[in-house]
Protein backbone atom coordinates (compact mmCIF):
# COMPACT_ATOMS: atom_id res chain seq x y z
CA UNK A 1 0.00 0.00 0.00
CA UNK A 2 0.87 3.75 -0.44
CA UNK A 3 1.62 6.06 1.90
CA UNK A 4 -1.92 7.59 0.59
CA UNK A 5 -4.01 4.32 0.92
CA UNK A 6 -3.08 3.36 4.74
CA UNK A 7 -3.95 6.87 5.67
CA UNK A 8 -7.34 6.17 4.59
CA UNK A 9 -7.31 2.89 5.76
CA UNK A 10 -6.51 4.63 9.53
CA UNK A 11 -9.23 7.08 8.51
CA UNK A 12 -11.98 4.21 7.94
CA UNK A 13 -11.09 3.08 11.58
CA UNK A 14 -11.29 6.42 12.71
CA UNK A 15 -14.63 7.11 11.18
CA UNK A 16 -16.12 3.98 12.69
CA UNK A 17 -14.67 5.39 16.27
CA UNK A 18 -16.18 8.56 16.36
CA UNK A 19 -12.38 10.16 15.87
CA UNK A 20 -11.34 13.29 14.42
CA UNK A 21 -7.35 12.95 15.23
CA UNK A 22 -5.24 9.52 15.59
CA UNK A 23 -1.62 10.61 16.79
CA UNK A 24 1.18 8.28 16.02
CA UNK A 25 4.84 8.61 17.92
CA UNK A 26 8.26 7.19 16.72
CA UNK A 27 8.31 5.21 20.20
CA UNK A 28 8.30 2.00 21.75
CA UNK A 29 6.03 1.51 25.40
CA UNK A 30 9.33 2.47 27.14
CA UNK A 31 9.92 6.12 26.03
CA UNK A 32 13.52 4.77 23.88
CA UNK A 33 14.59 7.27 20.97
CA UNK A 34 15.09 4.40 18.84
CA UNK A 35 12.39 1.93 18.86
CA UNK A 36 12.32 -1.72 17.23
CA UNK A 37 10.97 -2.95 13.66
CA UNK A 38 7.60 -3.77 15.69
CA UNK A 39 7.11 -0.49 17.16
CA UNK A 40 8.15 1.20 13.49
CA UNK A 41 4.33 2.39 13.33
CA UNK A 42 5.36 5.94 12.48
CA UNK A 43 7.38 5.00 9.74
CA UNK A 44 4.65 2.37 8.60
CA UNK A 45 2.29 5.27 7.90
CA UNK A 46 4.01 8.13 6.69
CA UNK A 47 6.86 6.83 4.73
CA UNK A 48 9.69 8.82 6.71
CA UNK A 49 12.25 7.11 7.83
CA UNK A 50 13.77 9.51 10.35
CA UNK A 51 14.28 8.67 13.87
CA UNK A 52 12.04 11.74 15.68
CA UNK A 53 8.77 12.19 14.55
CA UNK A 54 5.02 12.21 15.68
CA UNK A 55 2.16 11.99 12.68
CA UNK A 56 -0.91 13.52 13.48
CA UNK A 57 -3.66 11.98 11.73
CA UNK A 58 -6.95 14.31 10.72
CA UNK A 59 -10.33 13.33 9.01
CA UNK A 60 -9.17 15.41 6.09
CA UNK A 61 -5.72 15.73 6.81
CA UNK A 62 -2.54 14.81 8.23
CA UNK A 63 1.27 16.33 9.45
CA UNK A 64 4.50 15.00 10.50
CA UNK A 65 5.96 17.07 13.37
CA UNK A 66 9.82 16.63 13.42
CA UNK A 67 12.86 18.92 14.18
CA UNK A 68 15.63 20.68 12.70
CA UNK A 69 18.19 17.52 12.18
CA UNK A 70 15.27 16.04 9.55
CA UNK A 71 14.19 18.55 8.11
CA UNK A 72 15.76 18.83 4.19
CA UNK A 73 15.30 14.85 5.12
CA UNK A 74 11.64 15.03 5.45
CA UNK A 75 10.80 17.34 3.19
CA UNK A 76 11.96 14.82 0.13
CA UNK A 77 10.47 11.55 2.01
CA UNK A 78 6.65 13.27 2.31
CA UNK A 79 6.65 14.34 -0.78
CA UNK A 80 3.33 13.13 -2.74
CA UNK A 81 2.18 11.89 0.85
CA UNK A 82 -0.09 14.38 1.26
CA UNK A 83 1.66 15.10 4.98
CA UNK A 84 2.36 18.56 5.78
CA UNK A 85 5.68 18.69 7.12
CA UNK A 86 5.56 21.08 10.38
CA UNK A 87 9.18 22.24 11.15
CA UNK A 88 9.69 21.76 15.53
CA UNK A 89 11.06 25.07 16.65
CA UNK A 90 10.39 27.53 13.67
CA UNK A 91 8.44 30.39 15.00
CA UNK A 92 5.43 29.90 12.47
CA UNK A 93 5.29 26.32 13.42
CA UNK A 94 1.93 25.68 16.27
CA UNK A 95 2.58 23.49 18.86
CA UNK A 96 1.75 19.72 18.70
CA UNK A 97 -1.01 20.68 21.08
CA UNK A 98 -1.95 23.83 18.80
CA UNK A 99 -2.18 21.68 15.75
CA UNK A 100 -4.53 19.09 17.05
CA UNK A 101 -7.06 21.49 18.82
CA UNK A 102 -7.35 23.20 15.19
CA UNK A 103 -8.18 19.84 13.60
CA UNK A 104 -10.01 18.06 16.93
CA UNK A 105 -13.89 18.11 15.47
CA UNK A 106 -16.78 18.75 18.72
CA UNK A 107 -18.65 15.35 19.69
CA UNK A 108 -15.57 13.35 18.33
CA UNK A 109 -12.68 11.57 20.44
CA UNK A 110 -8.91 11.72 20.25
CA UNK A 111 -7.03 8.73 19.77
CA UNK A 112 -3.86 6.81 19.73
CA UNK A 113 -1.77 3.53 21.35
CA UNK A 114 -1.59 4.80 24.86
CA UNK A 115 1.36 2.64 24.83
CA UNK A 116 3.26 4.75 23.25
CA UNK A 117 2.31 8.55 24.61
CA UNK A 118 3.82 9.67 27.56
CA UNK A 119 2.06 10.37 30.52
CA UNK A 120 2.72 14.11 30.51
CA UNK A 121 1.57 14.40 26.54
CA UNK A 122 -1.52 11.86 27.60
CA UNK A 123 -2.64 14.40 29.76
CA UNK A 124 -2.37 17.11 27.34
CA UNK A 125 -4.06 15.28 24.99
CA UNK A 126 -6.80 14.23 27.76
CA UNK A 127 -7.56 18.38 28.49
CA UNK A 128 -8.30 18.96 24.31
CA UNK A 129 -10.35 15.56 24.50
CA UNK A 130 -12.13 17.20 27.19
CA UNK A 131 -12.43 20.48 25.83
CA UNK A 132 -13.93 18.55 22.55
CA UNK A 133 -16.61 17.36 24.43
CA UNK A 134 -15.44 13.91 24.79
CA UNK A 135 -13.90 12.36 28.06
CA UNK A 136 -11.18 9.63 27.66
CA UNK A 137 -8.12 9.72 25.08
CA UNK A 138 -9.10 6.27 22.94
CA UNK A 139 -6.31 3.60 23.33
CA UNK A 140 -6.38 2.53 19.77
CA UNK A 141 -3.67 0.65 17.35
CA UNK A 142 -4.65 1.40 13.84
CA UNK A 143 -1.44 0.68 12.30
CA UNK A 144 -1.52 -2.74 13.74
CA UNK A 145 -5.06 -3.93 12.54
CA UNK A 146 -3.42 -2.75 9.00
CA UNK A 147 0.15 -4.06 9.42
CA UNK A 148 -0.11 -7.20 7.94
CA UNK A 149 3.27 -8.35 7.61
CA UNK A 150 4.18 -6.51 11.07
CA UNK A 151 7.73 -8.08 12.54
CA UNK A 152 7.58 -9.87 15.92
CA UNK A 153 9.22 -8.35 19.25
CA UNK A 154 12.61 -9.35 19.67
CA UNK A 155 13.61 -12.35 21.41
CA UNK A 156 17.18 -11.76 21.68
CA UNK A 157 19.37 -12.99 24.48
CA UNK A 158 19.80 -10.73 27.45
CA UNK A 159 24.03 -11.33 29.18
CA UNK A 160 25.40 -9.86 32.27
CA UNK A 161 27.83 -6.47 32.05
CA UNK A 162 30.45 -7.77 34.30
CA UNK A 163 31.68 -6.25 37.09
CA UNK A 164 35.45 -5.08 35.72
CA UNK A 165 33.23 -3.04 32.73
CA UNK A 166 30.05 -1.50 34.89
CA UNK A 167 32.49 -0.96 37.96
CA UNK A 168 29.38 -1.24 40.53
CA UNK A 169 27.69 -3.55 41.77
CA UNK A 170 23.71 -4.90 41.00
CA UNK A 171 23.43 -4.68 44.67
CA UNK A 172 25.52 -1.22 45.45
CA UNK A 173 23.26 0.38 42.45
CA UNK A 174 20.14 -1.15 43.62
CA UNK A 175 20.91 0.34 47.63
CA UNK A 176 21.46 3.67 46.04
CA UNK A 177 18.43 4.02 44.61
CA UNK A 178 16.33 2.44 47.61
CA UNK A 179 18.17 5.01 49.61
CA UNK A 180 16.74 7.82 47.12
CA UNK A 181 13.32 6.30 47.87
CA UNK A 182 13.78 6.29 51.54
CA UNK A 183 14.47 10.11 51.19
CA UNK A 184 11.41 10.69 48.91
CA UNK A 185 9.23 8.81 51.27
CA UNK A 186 8.26 6.38 48.79
CA UNK A 187 7.62 2.88 49.01
CA UNK A 188 8.29 1.50 46.18
CA UNK A 189 9.66 3.11 42.02
CA UNK A 190 8.40 2.46 39.14
CA UNK A 191 10.81 2.29 36.22
CA UNK A 192 10.28 1.61 32.47
CA UNK A 193 13.31 3.55 30.92
CA UNK A 194 15.34 0.61 28.75
CA UNK A 195 18.62 2.29 29.82
CA UNK A 196 17.83 3.20 33.72
CA UNK A 197 16.21 -0.62 34.40
CA UNK A 198 19.99 -2.21 32.00
CA UNK A 199 22.23 0.58 34.11
CA UNK A 200 20.21 -0.62 37.60
CA UNK A 201 20.91 -4.25 36.91
CA UNK A 202 23.73 -4.38 35.15
CA UNK A 203 22.23 -6.16 32.08
CA UNK A 204 22.63 -5.73 28.61
CA UNK A 205 20.40 -7.17 25.54
CA UNK A 206 19.56 -6.57 22.01
CA UNK A 207 16.24 -6.39 21.86
CA UNK A 208 16.73 -2.79 20.04
CA UNK A 209 18.92 -2.21 16.98
CA UNK A 210 22.19 -0.21 18.29
CA UNK A 211 20.91 -0.05 21.63
CA UNK A 212 21.91 -3.18 23.86
CA UNK A 213 18.82 -3.34 26.04
CA UNK A 214 15.83 -5.70 27.27
CA UNK A 215 12.40 -4.80 26.42
CA UNK A 216 11.11 -4.84 30.06
CA UNK A 217 9.86 -2.62 32.93
CA UNK A 218 10.89 -2.48 36.48
CA UNK A 219 8.98 -2.18 40.10
CA UNK A 220 11.24 -2.24 43.15
CA UNK A 221 10.28 -1.70 46.83
CA UNK A 222 12.28 -1.40 49.95
CA UNK A 223 13.51 -5.16 49.84
CA UNK A 224 12.73 -6.66 46.31
CA UNK A 225 12.54 -6.43 43.10
CA UNK A 226 10.01 -7.40 39.25
CA UNK A 227 11.48 -7.39 36.13
CA UNK A 228 9.05 -7.78 33.54
CA UNK A 229 10.13 -9.62 30.39
CA UNK A 230 10.87 -12.38 28.50
CA UNK A 231 12.40 -14.82 30.98
CA UNK A 232 13.24 -16.94 27.42
CA UNK A 233 15.92 -14.47 27.23
CA UNK A 234 18.04 -15.14 30.34
CA UNK A 235 19.94 -18.17 30.65
CA UNK A 236 19.58 -20.14 34.19
CA UNK A 237 22.84 -18.44 35.43
CA UNK A 238 21.87 -14.96 34.88
CA UNK A 239 18.56 -15.43 36.64
CA UNK A 240 19.83 -17.32 39.31
CA UNK A 241 21.82 -13.95 39.90
CA UNK A 242 18.99 -11.97 39.91
CA UNK A 243 17.40 -13.71 42.08
CA UNK A 244 20.40 -13.60 44.79
CA UNK A 245 19.87 -9.63 44.17
CA UNK A 246 15.74 -9.47 44.92
CA UNK A 247 15.04 -9.40 41.29
CA UNK A 248 12.25 -11.94 40.26
CA UNK A 249 11.73 -11.92 36.52
CA UNK A 250 7.84 -11.97 35.31
CA UNK A 251 5.92 -12.06 32.23
CA UNK A 252 6.13 -8.87 30.03
CA UNK A 253 2.63 -8.47 29.13
CA UNK A 254 1.22 -8.54 33.04
CA UNK A 255 3.05 -5.45 33.86
CA UNK A 256 0.06 -3.29 33.57
CA UNK A 257 -2.16 -5.59 35.88
CA UNK A 258 0.76 -5.73 38.78
CA UNK A 259 0.39 -1.66 39.11
CA UNK A 260 -3.28 -1.90 39.12
CA UNK A 261 -2.98 -4.39 41.91
CA UNK A 262 -0.76 -2.08 43.98
CA UNK A 263 -2.09 -2.12 47.13
CA UNK A 264 -4.15 1.22 48.04
CA UNK A 265 -1.72 3.71 50.12
CA UNK A 266 1.04 2.75 49.06
CA UNK A 267 3.25 5.51 47.62
CA UNK A 268 5.08 4.99 44.34
CA UNK A 269 7.82 7.20 43.58
CA UNK A 270 7.49 7.37 39.13
CA UNK A 271 8.77 9.52 36.34
CA UNK A 272 5.76 11.52 34.81
CA UNK A 273 8.32 12.69 31.52
CA UNK A 274 9.04 8.91 31.12
CA UNK A 275 5.85 6.30 32.04
CA UNK A 276 3.86 6.06 29.07
CA UNK A 277 0.05 6.94 29.69
CA UNK A 278 -1.48 3.40 29.78
CA UNK A 279 0.82 2.87 32.87
CA UNK A 280 0.04 6.53 34.48
CA UNK A 281 -3.70 5.59 33.98
CA UNK A 282 -3.08 1.90 35.46
CA UNK A 283 -1.94 3.44 38.70
CA UNK A 284 -5.40 4.37 39.46
CA UNK A 285 -6.20 7.11 42.25
CA UNK A 286 -6.09 5.04 45.60
CA UNK A 287 -2.24 4.95 45.57
CA UNK A 288 0.12 8.19 46.74
CA UNK A 289 1.98 9.42 43.80
CA UNK A 290 5.44 10.72 43.94
CA UNK A 291 6.56 12.66 40.61
CA UNK A 292 10.52 12.85 40.28
CA UNK A 293 12.62 12.80 37.68
CA UNK A 294 13.89 9.11 37.62
CA UNK A 295 17.40 9.08 40.03
CA UNK A 296 19.09 6.53 37.52
CA UNK A 297 18.83 9.30 35.25
CA UNK A 298 21.95 11.50 37.06
CA UNK A 299 23.38 8.34 38.41
CA UNK A 300 24.18 6.62 35.21
CA UNK A 301 25.45 10.15 33.05
CA UNK A 302 28.21 10.16 36.34
CA UNK A 303 30.64 7.78 35.24
CA UNK A 304 32.47 6.27 37.40
CA UNK A 305 36.13 5.62 37.51
CA UNK A 306 36.08 1.73 36.03
CA UNK A 307 33.68 3.28 33.42
CA UNK A 308 35.75 6.32 32.57
CA UNK A 309 38.81 4.38 32.07
CA UNK A 310 37.17 1.71 30.26
CA UNK A 311 35.94 4.47 27.60
CA UNK A 312 39.05 5.90 26.86
CA UNK A 313 40.61 2.34 25.54
CA UNK A 314 37.05 2.15 23.85
CA UNK A 315 37.98 5.72 22.25
CA UNK A 316 41.58 4.50 21.48
CA UNK A 317 40.05 1.10 19.61
CA UNK A 318 37.83 3.37 17.95
CA UNK A 319 40.32 5.98 17.10
CA UNK A 320 42.27 3.31 15.00
CA UNK A 321 39.69 1.36 13.10
CA UNK A 322 38.59 5.51 12.15
CA UNK A 323 41.96 6.17 11.11
CA UNK A 324 42.42 3.17 9.46
CA UNK A 325 39.50 3.95 7.50
CA UNK A 326 40.42 7.59 6.60
CA UNK A 327 43.44 7.05 5.24
CA UNK A 328 41.85 3.61 3.01
CA UNK A 329 39.20 5.96 1.97
CA UNK A 330 41.54 8.98 0.68
CA UNK A 331 43.64 6.31 -1.39
CA UNK A 332 41.06 3.90 -2.67
CA UNK A 333 38.38 6.42 -4.09
CA UNK A 334 41.69 7.86 -6.48
CA UNK A 335 41.58 4.47 -7.75
CA UNK A 336 38.27 2.91 -8.03
CA UNK A 337 34.67 3.67 -7.78
CA UNK A 338 33.00 3.35 -4.20
CA UNK A 339 29.68 4.85 -2.87
CA UNK A 340 28.46 6.21 0.29
CA UNK A 341 28.10 2.56 1.32
CA UNK A 342 30.92 1.10 0.03
CA UNK A 343 32.62 3.75 2.53
CA UNK A 344 30.16 3.20 5.29
CA UNK A 345 31.30 -0.99 5.05
CA UNK A 346 34.75 -0.67 5.06
CA UNK A 347 34.18 0.92 8.40
CA UNK A 348 32.29 -1.30 9.86
CA UNK A 349 34.92 -3.68 8.77
CA UNK A 350 37.37 -1.91 10.43
CA UNK A 351 35.60 -1.62 14.13
CA UNK A 352 34.90 -5.47 13.96
CA UNK A 353 38.69 -5.92 13.76
CA UNK A 354 38.71 -4.25 17.25
CA UNK A 355 38.62 -6.64 20.41
CA UNK A 356 35.70 -6.09 21.99
CA UNK A 357 33.53 -4.91 19.59
CA UNK A 358 30.04 -5.74 19.75
CA UNK A 359 27.99 -3.97 16.94
CA UNK A 360 27.62 0.18 15.48
CA UNK A 361 26.04 2.75 18.10
CA UNK A 362 23.75 4.26 15.19
CA UNK A 363 23.51 3.43 11.58
CA UNK A 364 26.29 5.15 9.80
CA UNK A 365 25.68 8.24 8.38
CA UNK A 366 27.80 8.33 4.62
CA UNK A 367 26.94 11.57 3.20
CA UNK A 368 28.49 12.78 -0.16
CA UNK A 369 28.46 16.90 -1.01
CA UNK A 370 24.85 17.90 -0.95
CA UNK A 371 23.73 14.45 1.04
CA UNK A 372 25.34 16.07 3.52
CA UNK A 373 22.89 19.12 4.20
CA UNK A 374 20.61 16.73 5.68
CA UNK A 375 22.22 16.13 8.85
CA UNK A 376 20.52 12.37 9.42
CA UNK A 377 20.68 11.58 5.62
CA UNK A 378 20.48 7.99 5.28
CA UNK A 379 22.10 6.02 2.15
CA UNK A 380 20.20 3.09 2.52
CA UNK A 381 16.51 5.22 1.76
CA UNK A 382 17.48 6.21 -2.03
CA UNK A 383 20.22 4.13 -2.69
CA UNK A 384 24.30 5.97 -2.38
CA UNK A 385 25.74 8.31 -4.17
CA UNK A 386 29.05 7.44 -6.00
CA UNK A 387 32.09 8.77 -4.57
CA UNK A 388 34.24 10.91 -6.70
CA UNK A 389 38.15 12.17 -5.58
CA UNK A 390 36.76 15.96 -5.01
CA UNK A 391 34.54 17.44 -2.63
CA UNK A 392 34.05 16.33 0.27
CA UNK A 393 32.40 13.45 2.53
CA UNK A 394 30.99 13.21 6.19
CA UNK A 395 30.91 10.30 7.99
CA UNK A 396 29.18 9.87 11.35
CA UNK A 397 29.58 6.90 13.07
CA UNK A 398 29.77 4.77 15.96
CA UNK A 399 30.45 1.96 18.00
CA UNK A 400 29.52 -0.44 20.87
CA UNK A 401 32.11 -2.05 22.67
CA UNK A 402 32.19 -3.63 26.16
CA UNK A 403 34.37 -0.58 27.15
CA UNK A 404 31.83 1.94 26.16
CA UNK A 405 30.02 3.89 23.35
CA UNK A 406 31.60 5.99 20.86
CA UNK A 407 30.69 8.39 18.76
CA UNK A 408 32.50 10.51 16.20
CA UNK A 409 32.25 12.83 13.17
CA UNK A 410 35.23 13.50 10.39
CA UNK A 411 34.22 15.59 6.95
CA UNK A 412 36.89 13.85 4.76
CA UNK A 413 38.41 15.58 1.40
CA UNK A 414 38.16 13.45 -1.44
CA UNK A 415 39.91 15.90 -3.81
CA UNK A 416 39.71 19.77 -4.58
CA UNK A 417 37.25 21.73 -2.75
CA UNK A 418 35.61 25.28 -3.14
CA UNK A 419 37.40 27.76 -1.12
CA UNK A 420 33.91 28.14 0.77
CA UNK A 421 33.92 24.42 2.09
CA UNK A 422 37.50 25.44 3.87
CA UNK A 423 36.29 28.47 4.83
CA UNK A 424 33.34 27.05 6.74
CA UNK A 425 35.21 23.92 8.09
CA UNK A 426 37.47 26.18 9.60
CA UNK A 427 35.24 27.98 11.77
CA UNK A 428 33.69 24.56 12.63
CA UNK A 429 37.05 23.20 13.44
CA UNK A 430 37.68 26.88 15.85
CA UNK A 431 34.61 26.22 17.69
CA UNK A 432 35.06 22.07 18.23
CA UNK A 433 38.73 23.32 19.70
CA UNK A 434 37.62 26.12 21.51
CA UNK A 435 34.91 24.69 23.10
CA UNK A 436 36.59 21.36 24.04
CA UNK A 437 39.28 23.21 25.69
CA UNK A 438 36.83 25.37 28.30
CA UNK A 439 37.55 25.78 31.68
CA UNK A 440 34.54 26.38 33.85
CA UNK A 441 33.20 26.66 36.84
CA UNK A 442 31.28 23.95 38.35
CA UNK A 443 27.55 24.80 37.71
CA UNK A 444 27.65 25.66 34.56
CA UNK A 445 25.13 24.08 32.29
CA UNK A 446 25.78 23.56 28.78
CA UNK A 447 24.18 26.75 27.39
CA UNK A 448 26.81 28.41 29.52
CA UNK A 449 29.54 27.02 26.77
CA UNK A 450 27.79 26.88 23.72
CA UNK A 451 28.45 29.97 22.26
CA UNK A 452 32.57 28.63 21.87
CA UNK A 453 31.35 26.58 19.57
CA UNK A 454 28.74 28.55 17.67
CA UNK A 455 30.88 31.84 17.73
CA UNK A 456 32.99 31.50 14.86
CA UNK A 457 30.08 30.47 12.50
CA UNK A 458 27.91 33.14 14.15
CA UNK A 459 30.19 35.67 13.05
CA UNK A 460 29.88 34.48 9.98
CA UNK A 461 25.87 34.79 9.71
CA UNK A 462 25.86 30.90 9.99
CA UNK A 463 24.05 28.23 12.40
CA UNK A 464 22.88 24.81 12.70
CA UNK A 465 19.75 24.10 13.97
CA UNK A 466 20.27 21.01 16.67
CA UNK A 467 22.14 21.42 19.42
CA UNK A 468 25.91 21.33 19.95
CA UNK A 469 26.25 17.87 21.89
CA UNK A 470 24.26 15.65 23.88
CA UNK A 471 25.52 13.07 26.56
CA UNK A 472 26.44 9.37 25.82
CA UNK A 473 25.84 6.38 27.86
CA UNK A 474 27.71 3.38 28.61
CA UNK A 475 26.98 0.59 26.37
CA UNK A 476 23.58 1.89 26.27
CA UNK A 477 22.20 4.97 24.35
CA UNK A 478 24.28 6.98 22.64
CA UNK A 479 21.78 9.84 23.08
CA UNK A 480 21.93 10.52 26.67
CA UNK A 481 20.49 12.82 29.14
CA UNK A 482 20.75 15.10 31.14
CA UNK A 483 23.96 17.16 30.05
CA UNK A 484 24.00 18.58 26.33
CA UNK A 485 24.92 21.70 24.72
CA UNK A 486 23.01 24.06 23.03
CA UNK A 487 22.03 27.82 23.08
CA UNK A 488 18.57 27.88 24.20
CA UNK A 489 16.12 25.79 26.24
CA UNK A 490 14.44 23.34 23.84
CA UNK A 491 10.94 21.67 26.09
CA UNK A 492 11.88 18.32 24.13
CA UNK A 493 15.05 17.75 25.06
CA UNK A 494 16.16 17.27 28.52
CA UNK A 495 19.76 18.44 28.35
CA UNK A 496 19.77 21.45 30.50
CA UNK A 497 21.45 19.96 34.01
CA UNK A 498 24.60 20.93 35.63
CA UNK A 499 28.04 19.62 33.98
CA UNK A 500 29.81 17.10 36.75
CA UNK A 501 32.76 15.50 36.78
CA UNK A 502 32.00 11.80 35.03
CA UNK A 503 29.68 13.13 32.18
CA UNK A 504 30.49 12.55 28.76
CA UNK A 505 28.89 15.04 26.16
CA UNK A 506 29.60 15.21 22.31
CA UNK A 507 30.98 18.28 21.04
CA UNK A 508 29.88 18.39 17.40
CA UNK A 509 29.62 21.51 15.68
CA UNK A 510 28.68 22.30 11.78
CA UNK A 511 27.23 23.84 9.01
CA UNK A 512 24.72 22.65 6.38
CA UNK A 513 24.04 24.40 3.35
CA UNK A 514 21.01 22.55 1.43
CA UNK A 515 21.61 21.32 -2.19
CA UNK A 516 25.46 21.87 -1.37
CA UNK A 517 27.23 20.28 1.19
CA UNK A 518 27.69 19.60 5.16
CA UNK A 519 29.98 20.19 7.71
CA UNK A 520 30.52 18.09 11.00
CA UNK A 521 33.67 17.83 13.24
CA UNK A 522 32.40 15.58 16.39
CA UNK A 523 34.35 14.71 19.39
CA UNK A 524 33.43 13.28 23.07
CA UNK A 525 34.75 15.06 26.27
CA UNK A 526 35.10 13.81 29.53
CA UNK A 527 34.23 16.41 32.31
CA UNK A 528 37.18 16.55 34.97
CA UNK A 529 37.69 18.24 38.17
CA UNK A 530 40.31 20.42 37.52
CA UNK A 531 41.30 22.84 40.50
CA UNK A 532 39.65 23.46 43.31
CA UNK A 533 40.66 27.34 44.76
CA UNK A 534 38.49 29.97 46.82
CA UNK A 535 35.98 30.47 43.92
CA UNK A 536 35.10 26.66 43.89
CA UNK A 537 35.86 23.64 41.89
CA UNK A 538 37.13 24.29 38.04
CA UNK A 539 36.16 21.52 35.71
CA UNK A 540 37.47 21.01 32.58
CA UNK A 541 36.83 18.77 29.53
CA UNK A 542 39.37 15.57 28.46
CA UNK A 543 39.33 14.68 24.97
CA UNK A 544 38.30 10.87 24.44
CA UNK A 545 38.19 11.13 20.82
CA UNK A 546 41.16 9.68 19.23
CA UNK A 547 40.87 10.50 14.96
CA UNK A 548 42.93 13.10 13.34
CA UNK A 549 41.25 16.52 11.93
CA UNK A 550 41.52 16.50 8.32
CA UNK A 551 44.09 18.78 7.61
CA UNK A 552 43.13 19.56 3.91
CA UNK A 553 40.48 21.44 4.97
CA UNK A 554 41.89 23.60 7.49
CA UNK A 555 42.72 27.58 6.38
CA UNK A 556 45.38 28.32 8.89
CA UNK A 557 45.27 32.24 8.20
CA UNK A 558 41.82 31.87 9.37
CA UNK A 559 42.82 30.81 12.87
CA UNK A 560 44.97 32.64 15.70
CA UNK A 561 47.79 31.21 17.83
CA UNK A 562 46.39 29.66 19.88
CA UNK A 563 43.74 27.85 17.81
CA UNK A 564 46.60 26.72 15.98
CA UNK A 565 48.26 25.24 18.77
CA UNK A 566 44.77 23.51 20.10
CA UNK A 567 44.60 21.91 17.08
CA UNK A 568 48.72 20.99 17.52
CA UNK A 569 48.23 19.97 20.48
CA UNK A 570 44.92 17.85 19.84
CA UNK A 571 46.50 16.28 16.69
CA UNK A 572 49.70 15.37 18.61
CA UNK A 573 47.74 13.53 21.09
CA UNK A 574 46.09 11.50 18.48
CA UNK A 575 49.23 10.37 16.65
CA UNK A 576 50.95 9.60 19.91
CA UNK A 577 47.49 7.85 21.43
CA UNK A 578 47.17 5.30 18.24
CA UNK A 579 50.15 5.45 15.80
CA UNK A 580 51.83 2.04 17.52
CA UNK A 581 48.63 0.08 16.64
CA UNK A 582 49.00 1.24 12.52
CA UNK A 583 50.98 -0.19 10.00
CA UNK A 584 53.67 1.75 8.32
CA UNK A 585 52.28 3.77 5.89
CA UNK A 586 49.34 4.22 7.91
CA UNK A 587 51.41 5.67 10.80
CA UNK A 588 53.48 7.59 8.13
CA UNK A 589 50.49 9.39 6.55
CA UNK A 590 49.43 9.91 10.29
CA UNK A 591 53.09 11.39 11.19
CA UNK A 592 52.56 13.67 8.04
CA UNK A 593 49.27 15.47 8.94
CA UNK A 594 49.53 15.22 12.73
CA UNK A 595 52.91 16.39 13.55
CA UNK A 596 53.69 19.15 10.68
CA UNK A 597 51.34 22.12 11.23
Amino acid sequence: MTVIEKLEKVREYMKKDNVSVYIVTSSDYHDSEYAGEYFETRKYLSGFTGSAGTLIIGTEKAALYTDGRYFIQAEKELSGSGIELMRMGMESTPSITEYIEGICKKGTFIAADTRTVSAKDGETYEQVQKNAGCVGLLNRDYAGAIWTDRPLMSASPAFELALSYAGESRADKLCRIRQFMKESKADGHILTTLDDIAWTLNIRGNDILYNPMVLSYLYLDDKQGFLFTDAGKFSKELTGQLKEDGIEIKPYDEFEEFIRSIMPKTSVLYDKEKINYSIYTAMGNTITRIEKTNPEIMMKAVKNHIEAENEKKAHIKDGVAVTKFIYWLKKEVKKRKLNEMDAAMYLEKCRKEQEGYIEPSFSTISAYNENAAMMHYNPYVNGPADLKPEGILLVDSGGQYYEGTTDVTRTIALGPVKDEIKTQYTAVLRGMLNLSNARFLKGCIGMNLDILARGPLWEMGLDYRCGTGHGVGYLLGVHEAPNGFRWRKVPEREDGCVLLPGMITTNEPGVYVEGSHGIRIENELLTVLDETNEYGDFLRFETLTCVPVEMDLVDLEQMSPKEINLLKIYQKKVYDTISSYLENDEKEWLLAICCNI
